[in-house]
């Protein structure tokens, strides 16, 4: 996938869609919404056919120049490594 993920074509509930880098809608449904570092970030899940039932990925939220809110990959292992292990807790908790 890109570094960027285009922002939501659409919002509905907590229904996102995303669409790759061949321009290819994915829906994803928001199960949760963290901060880390004063960073949000996004959990997400794919509401395709065929997707793993306990998937999730998380996007980092980010704002653009225009001041509208993009999803990026998190690329710093380190960065990466802290929100999982953030999101895991709340899971336990």
């Amino acid at each position: 996938m890109a570094d960027e993920k285009n922002m939501v074509e659409e919002e509905m509930d907590n229904v996102l869609i995303l669409v790759d880098e061949e321009d290819q809608e994915h829906p994803f449904e928001v199960i949760d919404m963290i901060e880390v570092d004063g960073n949000q970030y996004a959990v997400l899940t794919p509401l395709e056919e065929g997707a793993e039932e306990d998937e999730a990925i998380i996007l980092k939220i980010v704002t653009d120049e225009n001041g509208e809110e993009m999803l990026w990959d998190i690329e710093d292992d380190e960065e990466w490594e802290k929100v999982v292990d953030i999101w895991n807790d709340s899971l336990e908790g």
